[in-house]
């Protein structure tokens, strides 16, 4: 059988030759944010470094959009090829003793990529990523779809303990996979965490779930070794959250997340308002 041709070569000359400077120099999306946060993030950066980083950013930015778009035609092959999941499959044995788990982790690389993995788990293993409707159809039914390609099952984070109350009394083990680094909303700022020099109000709902269902919990590390392909490696969060304290699964993402970050600054959505709240003002 003849090798499908990759549509990335080209989709990446449309991203950097066309995507970037309209979305950089003509709309300038969410630039003031992004320079906000960056120099919040860094405080003893210089100028000419958080500019460099902010283009940087751009850049991967134009490329996370061709990505998203290129997966909904890519080959399994390909998709193989550029997004390697490592040490999934030794996490199996404890996820079928609880019945399930938690993976949580943040915008990084192309996370939309990691849906994929639900077609290389086991068939007693059922995958399933969270996310947060869009206002538009369109655009909604388009990433539904995507996701469900790679073999997850998408659920909306307002169904989300209904489902995992349903999936708790069906058969085989279930695992979900939180985005947990968005802000929290203005009536959710109960916990805050120092987090790239900055008091940040996290989300706690990924641990408020891990103890209830006493699922484990794993971080989600996102690399780039190279344009176009991310590697997803599985970091022990933990085996028992209802022997921990209070604030402890949280903490630990905050600072892996922060560590995975500083690793390669520009492949994290810096484009969200992620400093918006101030401890001292609410």
């Amino acid at each position: 059988m003849r090798k499908r041709t990759s549509k990335l070569p080209a989709l990446y000359l449309l991203a950097q030759g066309v995507l970037y400077p309209l979305l950089y120099y003509v709309v300038r999306y969410r630039l003031k944010v992004v320079r906000k946060n960056l120099r919040l993030a860094f405080p003893g950066e210089d100028k000419n470094a958080l500019r460099k980083t902010e283009k940087q950013f751009y850049h991967w930015f134009s490329d996370l959009l061709v990505e998203i778009l290129a997966s909904r035609s890519m080959s399994r092959e390909e998709m193989l090829e550029r997004s390697n999941v490592i040490g999934l499959d030794r996490c199996y044995d404890t996820i079928r003793e609880k019945g399930g788990a938690l993976m949580i982790l943040g915008h990084l690389g192309c996370w939309e990529w990691l849906a994929d993995i639900g077609n290389r788990c086991p068939e007693d293993i059922h995958t399933h990523v969270i996310y947060r409707k869009q206002k538009n159809e369109r655009v909604d039914r388009f990433m539904y779809d995507l996701r469900c390609r790679r073999g997850c099952n998408p659920i909306d984070k307002n169904l989300l303990l209904r489902y995992m109350v349903m999936n708790k009394r069906a058969e085989g083990a279930h695992i979900y996979y939180l985005i947990s680094d968005q802000k929290p909303s203005v009536h959710d700022l109960n916990h805050w965490v120092t987090f790239l020099h900055q008091e940040t109000p996290f989300i706690t709902g990924t641990e408020t779930l891990a103890r209830k269902f006493d699922y484990p919990v794993w971080y989600v590390d996102v690399q780039m070794p190279s344009r176009g392909h991310y590697e997803a490696r599985f970091v022990p969060i933990s085996m028992q959250p209802k022997e921990e304290p209070e604030g402890y699964i949280t903490d630990t993402f905050a600072r892996l997340l922060e560590q995975n970050i500083l690793q390669n600054p520009a492949i994290w959505l810096w484009s969200h308002n992620r400093f918006k709240w101030k401890k001292n003002e609410v």
